[in-house]
């Protein structure tokens, strides 16, 4: 049977895989499956915050879900269009008992999702998905009359985000001129706004959402037009976000593209010479260039590597109590501050780092030097195989051992399709193409199907 929660909720093409009849079932199991935890509410109803990104669909689709919740006896407050990590601070803020955001996040926009806060602002594991979906079909008891919970609108939700992320990150950037390419998404309000009260001259591309253009040739998936505002405005530096503004990619002056690694860096160096760096360590996936490892022992910093996946990252910042992870994608969670990735707060803190050091975003990421990364999707494949078969097992440790000290080797099988990623980085990128078409023909040649 296949699992209805990918790695970040359910997601899939609007009003086909994305109903609204799935939206309302989803929401009044998530609402008997935390609702029946054990959690005390002291008498009073249980609640839930509700935001979405602008896509047309997540009208009717946030309508089903606060439905869904209100039908089950809890009560909703409305927050209306906000990023992923403001509901997800809302929840915890607001003491709710649960969240949920409609957000497809750098997809297209025919597609849309539904992700689920727990107590606190948290993403749920995977066993409370689990027993959520067995829960869809269960007969329940309907409240009637004073039972039934209600939906109120929560206009004031945005103004306290953005007061959030300004405690969070002190510090004026006045004098700091950025250019803020939102996506036409979730935080093409709060995302410029927010860096205005901070003091920074702000312009702002990508920030017209009209339900149908987001991450429509703007956002951090198509960096293009924010690389050539930033030289054209003269701008300092910029920040895209993606639909729901979880993720944030950076462009220095010189309108050089920076991925979550290079910021990685750039805010582990600033926390560990402020001492906010717990257990001097940053929490990155396997899929993080080698240079950030190699620019890490440089300075003393420990990083450990989970598997893809910002849930991955957090559960390894939770169970030890770091406090900076993250994905090359631009997934950077800062655990001191919010409970997942959150765009506009990463780009607030590296614009503050840039201001208070007096250096520009390239001499910043200058501690760090990207090995050529070279990435082949080998389709058509057993990939169950792919840690098994011996010839292929041979041709990594072949590779690995060649570029030992100068490169690495990572294959990792897809959980959707019948496809394995061949990743290979080497000091060159001649080096990290050869090594890596040679491994990509021995996978071809020994799991095609």
């Amino acid at each position: 049977m296949t699992r209805l929660f990918g790695t970040d909720g359910v997601r899939g093409l609007a009003n086909k895989d994305i109903t609204a009849e799935l939206a309302l079932k989803l929401s009044v199991a998530v609402a008997h499956e935390l609702g029946s935890s054990g959690t005390s509410y002291g008498g009073r109803r249980a609640s839930a915050v509700v935001g979405r990104d602008p896509r047309a669909s997540g009208e009717f689709l946030s309508a089903a879900v606060m439905a869904g919740f209100a039908s089950a006896g809890v009560d909703v407050l409305d927050a209306g269009v906000l990023p992923t990590p403001a509901i997800a601070y809302l929840t915890a803020r607001m003491d709710a008992e649960m969240g949920a955001v409609l957000s497809a996040s750098h997809n297209a926009m025919p597609d849309n999702g539904i992700k689920f806060f727990a107590e606190g602002g948290h993403k749920l594991a995977d066993d409370i998905e689990d027993a959520i979906t067995q829960r869809l079909d269960a007969d329940w008891e309907r409240p009637t009359g004073v039972g039934v919970g209600r939906v109120r609108p929560f206009p004031q939700g945005a103004d306290f985000y953005m007061e959030h992320l300004l405690a969070s990150v002190p510090g004026r950037l006045d004098g700091l001129h950025v250019v803020i390419d939102a996506a036409h998404g979730a935080a093409s309000h709060v995302g410029p706004e927010v860096f205005r009260r901070a003091g920074a001259t702000v312009d702002t591309i990508g920030g017209d959402p009209d339900g149908l253009n987001i991450n429509d040739g703007y956002g951090s998936t198509h960096m293009e037009r924010l690389q050539q505002a930033v030289v054209d405005r003269g701008a300092d530096l910029g920040f895209a976000f993606d639909g729901d503004a979880d993720r944030c990619l950076a462009v220095d002056a010189d309108g050089n593209p920076v991925d979550g690694d290079q910021i990685m860096a750039v805010l582990a160096v600033d926390m560990r010479d402020r001492g906010t760096l717990a257990n001097n360590t940053l929490v990155a996936t396997v899929m993080s260039n080698l240079g950030l490892m190699q620019a890490m022992e440089r300075e003393g910093i420990a990083v450990v590597q989970t598997a893809v996946g910002d849930r991955y990252v957090l559960e390894e910042m939770r169970a030890h109590k770091h406090t900076l992870g993250g994905e090359q994608s631009g997934h950077v969670i800062m655990l001191e501050h919010g409970t997942t990735g959150d765009g506009v707060l990463t780009a607030l803190a590296v614009a503050r780092r840039v201001r208070a050091s007096g250096s520009p975003l390239a001499r910043l990421t200058s501690v760090m030097h990207r090995l050529p990364q070279v990435l082949i999707n080998v389709k058509g494949v057993d990939n169950s195989r792919v840690n098994s078969d011996e010839a292929v097992q041979s041709a990594v440790a072949a590779a690995s051992a060649e570029l030992a000290g100068a490169g690495r080797v990572l294959l990792r099988k897809s959980g959707t399709e019948p496809l394995v990623r061949v990743m290979v980085e080497a000091d060159t990128a001649e080096r990290a193409q050869q090594y890596a078409d040679r491994l990509a023909a021995t996978v071809q040649e020994r799991l095609a199907l």
